[in-house]
């Protein structure tokens, strides 16, 4: 026997299948929005990993394709590698509950998430957030839940609660928002500027929202909830903390930490640590857990000095940024570069331009996307942090960054008919001391001026960080967090935006919420930061768009042809479009409503190829002039070709003025003539004049 609870959400009825599937795994909910279906599965190992000291979480959401009546595309027809999507939906749900598990925790724990139906009405991002805190905290394994996640749309300035897929996409605001029953505890935004009090408004009312969640799920628990299980703590002793301090009193360990150089911070930990093995070498069971302890030794002294003597490790006021330069064309021949410095992170993006033909095709359960035409990639090399380990391409971490920055840029980049082209940009970390994925949304916005791009409006980006005390009110906000700053601390609040409002926010926490005050004056302290770094580094830096694309970027001319012409312009088996790009060297992209893009870098050919484009699709009427090439010559003319597969006959009596005896005594194959339209013959076929040309 099953159960199955429901509630109505957002005007659908959201419900839940408990004990009808998956019942070897720790929890599992079957989840129902609508007609989009997700099985979410909670399953934990029986003992902690050993050798580690991290909280070994793993969150999956798994798109079949099925799920919207697909078959995968390519030779091999099953699901490949994780899609960008779910990549960042795993990260989604990760990040708000990674914090409700008990931090000495160190059994491994898996978040599957498997979508097998999807309605366009009822997001599955949203059903597998639900679903994820629903089978956690039914299951018997240790979480401090409940937990719950709401979106928000916003249309024509209305806000619209877990909106369609439809709504999702076209609106100016997409929220999500993760609450406890007291707090909010994970923000994530894309939004086409909105201020920030509307921003701050839709956070809380999805908090609202959360609340009739989480009395929902505190229901299911209460019924078919499973207690949680022991587990081995991998805290570390308190008698070995106090051994510490014996060797590294607390004031050596600020003196050591206290550095705005982050190599003579990490060299002073090492010596620190190197004392301390050596002091321990007898106790095995204190070596194997040294590094944790002097990680938390570390942080302790770091928040301390924070909260209490309203100190920064690199000597900053409370409030300050970091030394700031940006700079752009500082690689050669790319299409547009800059660079943007923060203190020791360092962003240097690169901006590339293409035909409308290479945007990105997707492949996903969203049917109302198939392209996309902005894309930003984000990279980080290992030297960025003085480490050293092979390349094995971009991790999820990559993958969310490069994705955040893009949300950041996306409404400010131009339309297709404002500017034909699709535009990639890509963040190469060169150094990174924190908040190198706000970094990356002021470097790609110089690039992208750089390369002249007429975006809208600039963008810039920062980082908040926090660190809490015993209360509430016991608190400090941090404008732009380095990285030891992030590591020890409870907060990295990301938000980037233009001078009139939010194009992105990304808030990560270590703990169980923030009040409202602490989310109010975050997102005030961003906008006061980001508008110093858009007026004072980056305008000064380059003000406006260039006028036009650098000397090495394609050069796209559009045109519009009659779509019932397209079949001319394209020829029997792409003849005629293969024969332009043959002799010009351009490329060509038509459209199904006759939109015709044609991209090169030599404009001369470029026009060469409009003009036989012109030609082919043009009625046409007496008294035009054309320029074209003797193709076959026959006794009674000539064979004239003014445009792929577009031939004229010139009558052995229109060729010259006075009378001649055979075609071959003036034209031969090959020659370059210039001829005027006397219409259609009686066979239909156009009929051409050399000898009347100059009378035109």
């Amino acid at each position: 026997m099953y159960k199955t609870f429901s509630m109505e959400l957002a005007g659908r009825t959201l419900s839940v299948d408990v004990g009808r599937v998956a019942a070897q795994a720790n929890g599992a909910a079957f989840m129902h929005y609508g007609e989009t279906t997700v099985l979410s599965t909670a399953t934990a190992s029986e003992k902690p990993r050993e050798g580690i000291d991290f909280f070994p979480l793993s969150v999956e959401f798994e798109e079949k394709l099925y799920a919207v009546g697909k078959i995968p595309g390519g030779f091999n027809k099953r699901e490949g590698k994780a899609s960008e999507n779910s990549v960042l939906t795993s990260r989604v749900i990760d990040r708000p509950m990674r914090p409700l598990f008990p931090k000495d925790y160190r059994n491994d724990v898996t978040l599957n998430n498997l979508v097998l139906s999807v309605d366009p009405e009822c997001r599955p991002e949203l059903v597998a957030m639900i679903g994820s805190a629903i089978a956690t905290c039914i299951s018997d394994i240790p979480f401090a839940g409940p937990c719950a996640m709401t979106q928000v749309g916003m249309i024509d300035g209305e806000f619209i609660i877990n909106p369609s897929q439809e709504q999702w996409k076209k609106g100016d605001l997409q929220l999500t928002v993760a609450s406890t029953s007291e707090k909010v505890i994970m923000i994530e935004a894309g939004a086409n500027e909105v201020p920030e009090a509307v921003m701050i408004d839709a956070i809380y009312k999805a908090h609202d929202v959360n609340q009739t969640l989480i009395e929902f799920i505190n229901k299911i628990v209460a019924e078919v909830g499973k207690p949680k299980h022991s587990y081995t703590s991998c805290a570390v002793p308190q008698e070995l903390f106090d051994a510490m301090k014996e060797i590294v009193p607390p004031e050596e360990m600020e003196q050591a930490v206290f550095t705005d150089v982050k190599q003579v911070r990490e060299e002073n930990i090492r010596q620190i640590t190197a004392r301390l093995e050596e002091a321990f070498a007898d106790r095995e069971e204190w070596l194997a857990v040294l590094g944790e302890a002097v990680y938390q030794y570390q942080k302790k002294t770091v928040r301390k000095m924070i909260l209490k003597d309203h100190k920064r490790p690199d000597g900053r006021a409370i409030t300050q940024i970091r030394p700031l330069a940006a700079e752009v064309d500082i690689i050669p021949r790319v299409h547009g570069s800059a660079m943007f410095t923060r203190g020791q992170t360092q962003i240097c993006n690169i901006c590339t331009l293409a035909p409308l033909s290479e945007v990105q095709k997707l492949d996903g359960l969203d049917e109302n996307e198939v392209s996309k035409r902005y894309m930003h990639h984000y990279n980080f090399p290992s030297y960025s942090v003085g480490e050293t380990k092979p390349s094995r391409g971009p991790g999820r971490r990559e993958i969310g960054h490069g994705a955040l920055a893009e949300k950041a840029l996306c409404p400010v980049i131009p339309s297709e008919e404002e500017f034909p082209y699709a535009i990639r940009t890509v963040s190469e970390t060169f150094e990174s001391n924190g908040s190198t994925s706000q970094a990356s949304v002021c470097a790609s916005t110089l690039s992208l001026m750089a390369a002249g791009v007429p975006i809208k409006k600039q963008v810039a980006g920062i980082s908040c960080g926090l660190v809490t005390g015993d209360t509430d009110d016991d608190y400090i906000v941090l404008t732009d967090i380095q990285g030891l700053e992030d590591f020890f601390g409870d907060m990295d609040f990301k938000v980037a935006g233009t001078h009139d409002g939010i194009t992105a926010i990304q808030m990560d926490i270590k703990i169980h919420g923030l009040t409202r005050p602490i989310v109010e004056e975050a997102i005030a302290r961003t906008k006061e930061a980001r508008e110093y770094i858009i007026n004072e580094i980056m305008t000064p830096c380059i003000a406006h768009p260039r006028a036009e694309v650098g000397k090495y970027a394609p050069k796209i001319i559009s045109i519009k042809i009659d779509p019932e012409k397209i079949g001319d312009v394209v020829g029997q088996r792409g003849k005629t479009i293969n024969e332009i790009i043959a002799r010009t060297g351009v490329k060509i992209d038509i459209t199904d409503d006759g939109s015709v893009s044609v991209c090169g870098t030599d404009k001369e050919m470029m026009d060469k190829a409009i003009e036989m484009i012109k030609i082919i699709t043009t009625e046409f009427q007496a008294g035009q002039i054309f320029k074209g090439k003797v193709v076959s010559i026959k006794e009674f003319g000539a064979f004239v070709e003014f445009a792929p597969g577009k031939e004229g006959m010139v009558h052995i009596s229109k060729i010259a003025k006075e009378r001649i005896d055979r075609v071959e005594d003036v034209l031969t194959l090959g020659d370059q003539v210039t001829v005027v339209c006397l219409g259609k013959d009686k066979m239909g076929r156009m009929s051409f004049s050399m000898k009347d040309v100059a009378q035109v």
